[in-house]
């Protein structure tokens, strides 16, 4: 069974890049079909898809936070990994990485809390 895990610091300074890895068991990210994402939720508030990469590579954002995000991902360690720029303290919230076939989010990280503070 594919067990998910982010990784990264809870603390990031305004104006910083936010940097977190979600490390993949039990299955290889670069199996046919299988688009893995990060979304995240704000205090207070529903979850917001982020963007994924897919088995091929290839990557998608939600459009309003494209121009801050990168997913990225390293086949030889078994991870992803999400990158959003020019943080605010907006973007405070837990960070989840995902697997998703189907159009169904089927696996989940724990998340993790990312606090953006001075």
């Amino acid at each position: 069974q594919v067990q998910l895990q982010e990784s990264g610091p809870g603390l990031v300074k305004p104006s910083q890049t936010l940097s977190l890895t979600c490390t993949v068991s039990g299955g290889s990210i670069t199996t046919n079909y299988y688009y893995w994402s990060w979304i995240r939720q704000p205090p207070g508030k529903g979850l917001e898809w982020m963007g994924a990469i897919a088995y091929s590579g290839s990557t998608y954002y939600s459009p309003s936070l494209k121009s801050r995000t990168s997913i990225s991902r390293d086949t030889s360690k078994n991870q992803f990994t999400l990158q959003l720029s020019s943080v605010t303290p907006e973007d405070t919230a837990v960070y989840y990485c995902a697997r998703q076939v189907a159009g169904l989010f089927g696996s989940w990280g724990q998340g993790t809390q990312v606090t953006v503070s001075s």
